[in-house]
């Protein structure tokens, strides 16, 4: 039992007589690319690759996550003003019924607000008290829209179809 000679290849399935160097190419010439020989290339990423994916996917997020956030306060605040004007008609048609303008919304017939209104905005109606009637509908920004709407805040319908907001935003009723 001596030792190996490292000019002969053990290997379990073919004993050669002679050190294996290389493969050889189709022109005779020991082959260096794994492609020529007909060996698989390697598969999978780099790490450069993955860290260059990861770049731009949080690129695109940073840029896509508050725009999506502002057109979602938007929508909110759009529902909410849809609302406050199916209230001012309503109000309206109160007003021709019993020649004066409800004093709440049980008494226009809303006993809840919508859903898509209810879970961002709190809306009300109040009489104005004076000649001629009036009424002003009221919605307040709750949770998360009072945290992110800060430019238009409270909106406001009256009577006389004035609308404003609270905040300092100049476009906050469409």
């Amino acid at each position: 039992m001596g030792h190996r000679s490292p000019a002969v290849r053990h290997d379990s399935r073919v004993k050669l007589p002679f050190r294996v160097i290389g493969e050889m190419g189709s022109a005779g010439m020991p082959c260096r690319c794994a492609r020529s020989c007909g060996a698989k290339p390697a598969r999978g990423f780099t790490l450069i690759e993955v860290m260059i994916t990861v770049a731009i996917i949080g690129i695109l997020a940073a840029i896509a996550i508050p725009s999506y956030t502002r057109y979602v306060l938007r929508s909110n605040r759009a529902a909410a003003e849809a609302f406050m004007l199916e209230v001012s008609g309503a109000q309206e048609r109160y007003l021709l019924d019993n020649r004066a303008y409800a004093s709440s919304m049980a008494a226009l017939g809303y006993t809840t607000v919508p859903s898509s209104v209810a879970t961002n905005y709190t809306v009300t109606t109040a009489i104005v008290a004076g000649p001629p009637p009036a009424y002003n509908i009221v919605a307040t920004p709750i949770g998360s829209q009072l945290s992110g709407d800060t430019s238009c805040g409270t909106l406001t319908l009256t009577s006389a179809g004035v609308k404003s907001a609270s905040g300092s935003g100049s476009n906050c009723w469409n």
